[in-house]
């Protein structure tokens, strides 16, 4: 994203607040005139005690009060402005963090499935202080800054034009140098916010799979990655603050030149009666006070050159396109009658790689469907593109006769009931991780489902039970428990159409047998679906298609499949031959 396109979208924030910034700007420009207006007063106090015996110590006096009263208001002013900065910041950065998050709710999974998730992570908490940080030293600094270098200008052209010209002339040297530094480190810091998310994913995956590292001994081959990682990241980082920290010095110098040559002119100026030793004095004094913006803005520049560019990532992500609405006619799916349809259905993940050919499947009310097929036929993809994680590129899913795009995301999910293989646990109890489907199931019903879950005995084990909290990955219960918790969910909810993708692969030989019972029992009458790489589990399935490449090349019972010494008996063979 260009510079030019961030900074519009930045102050489209902005606009939100923009009585706190008019308000900002008009502090701002107090602070700055009651600033520039304590060295005319000085230099007046100076006048008065310049010449030997005529110092009229009554007309100090009345000028110190003057200049106590200013400085009392200058205070408050900058407090207030202060305030006013601070409160614009941080609600626009909570403006664009809120922003974020709900793109990321409604990003569809083929976003989430290319991107890595600690690359979104630093965009949304790294990318964004960074911002805080640039957007924050901007209101405070730059906004001053400006205003005291016209404040200045103006009180110097006022005093005495001549010097105000030498100070005029030399000036644009710090802007030369400004422009310089910051065009070298736009592309610096872009390259530092790159590799430092490139860190953050490395660092999220390896802890978030600290037993997958360690189980095939990938310690060493990891800590060479993130040092190379990590050398770049050094890398841009110095190349970054190195030329930002030379901005800083480089300005000093020449607004070193500027207050030399203020002094250096004035004084002959002042000896030659063109000007007052205490005007001298405040001019000396509005030099200093007009280059120390220069330093400032500066230093600002390279700061929100890193902001911009933070500011940039975090607007690519807001910016993404999002899934595509539902329809406004979209219906409602009530009461099911459990009806699916599959028709020449085609699609792919990737243009240039098709998954599904037309396929076609007609699922009756409360038939038991088990699909099967080698690891990458689209076993899954299927089960996807019937939950709407993925809309079909070609053909159409129906569902008691409706187009799934016809209906609403959210009453077409709450009709199936999912249990996946991997396990989906969040912060909280027991009880509220079962109560997910059902938020306003009584405690009694979570039992109940937890016992038809077979999870009641395991629970009770808990310190607090149902009241035992646990953290998104389960904490220190078995990958089994996760499992039996998620099956659980589902009986507590009742839905009219089931989804079972491996849903007991973690769960021991003789639970299983017990949940494949229970399961059993609650899908008689309900349309479900079932994804299996053990085929015992599937022998009582009303119909089972067998899929590979993307096409369904059987379809019949499992006593039928077998006698056709197809594709399916081949598989059944396969896994049974070590008994036989």
């Amino acid at each position: 994203m260009k510079q030019k396109e961030t900074i519009i979208k930045v102050l489209t924030y902005i606009k939100k607040y923009r009585f706190v910034v008019i308000l900002s700007l008009f502090l701002a420009a107090l602070t700055v005139v009651s600033t520039l207006y304590i060295p005319i007063l000085t230099g007046d106090a100076v006048d008065l005690i310049v010449d030997k015996g005529l110092v009229d110590m009554s007309g100090v006096l009345a000028i110190m009060k003057k200049i106590a009263v200013i400085m009392l208001i200058t205070g408050v002013a900058q407090w207030v402005m202060n305030t006013c900065n601070n409160y614009i910041t941080y609600h626009v950065i909570r403006d664009i963090r809120q922003d974020a998050f709900h793109k990321l709710e409604i990003l569809p999974l083929k976003y989430l499935d290319a991107k890595a998730y600690g690359d979104i992570v630093s965009r949304v908490i790294a990318d964004v202080d960074t911002f805080a940080d640039g957007l924050l030293m901007g209101f405070t600094q730059l906004f001053t800054g400006v205003l005291t270098i016209v404040g200045t200008l103006v009180f110097m052209l006022i005093t005495n034009i001549p010097i105000t010209l030498v100070v005029v002339c030399i000036t644009p040297v710090s802007f030369l140098v400004a422009k310089f530094i910051a065009t070298k480190t736009h592309s610096m810091f872009k390259a530092q916010s790159e590799a430092r998310g490139e860190q953050t994913i490395l660092i999220e995956e390896m802890v978030g799979n600290q037993k997958i590292v360690k189980a095939f001994s990938r310690e060493e081959a990891v800590k060479e990655q993130f040092a190379e990682i990590n050398g770049r990241l050094e890398k841009c980082s110095l190349k970054a603050i190195f030329f930002s920290s030379i901005t800083n010095p480089s300005t000093r110098f020449v607004n070193s030149l500027v207050y030399a040559g203020v002094g250096v002119f004035g004084a002959l100026l002042a000896i030659k009666g063109g000007i007052s030793v205490g005007r001298l004095s405040c001019f000396l004094s509005y030099a200093n006070q007009y280059t120390k913006p220069f330093n400032e803005i500066s230093g600002v520049i390279t700061e929100l050159q890193n902001a911009i560019v933070c500011a940039g990532r975090i607007f690519a992500l807001i910016e993404e396109e999002g899934q595509i609405p539902d329809a406004a006619d979209a219906v409602k799916l009530k009461e099911t009658q459990s009806d699916v349809k599959l028709s020449s259905v085609s699609f792919q993940y990737v243009p240039e790689k098709e998954l599904i050919r037309n396929l076609n499947l007609t699922v009756k009310p409360g038939q038991r469907v088990a699909i099967v097929g080698p690891t990458g036929c689209g076993k899954t993809t299927l089960i996807n593109l019937l939950m709407r994680f993925y809309d079909v590129n070609g053909g159409s899913i129906a569902v008691d006769g409706t187009d799934i795009r016809n209906i609403t995301r959210g009453s077409l999910r709450t009709n199936f009931g999912m249990v996946l293989q991997d396990t989906w646990l969040r912060t909280g109890t027991i009880a509220d991780n079962i109560r997910m489907g059902k938020p306003d199931a009584t405690d009694a019903e979570v039992i109940e489902a937890a016992k038809a879950a077979h999870a009641h005995s395991f629970i009770k084990r808990l310190p607090k039970g149902y009241d035992t909290v646990i953290t998104e990955d389960g904490g220190s219960l078995s990958q089994g428990q996760k499992q039996l918790l998620c099956i659980a969910r589902v009986m507590l909810c009742q839905p009219p159409m089931l989804i079972l993708d491996e849903a007991t692969s973690s769960i021991d030989t003789r639970t299983e047998l017990r949940i494949q019972n229970a399961f059993a029992k609650m899908m008689e009458g309900r349309t479900s679906f079932i994804v299996a790489h053990r085929l015992s589990t599937i022998k009582e399935a009303d119909v089972i298609l067998v899929m590979k490449d993307g096409n369904i090349i059987e379809q019949g019972t499992h006593d039928s499949l077998l006698a056709a010494g197809g594709f399916y008996a081949e598989l059944y063979n396969s896994q049974f031959a070590a008994s036989v």
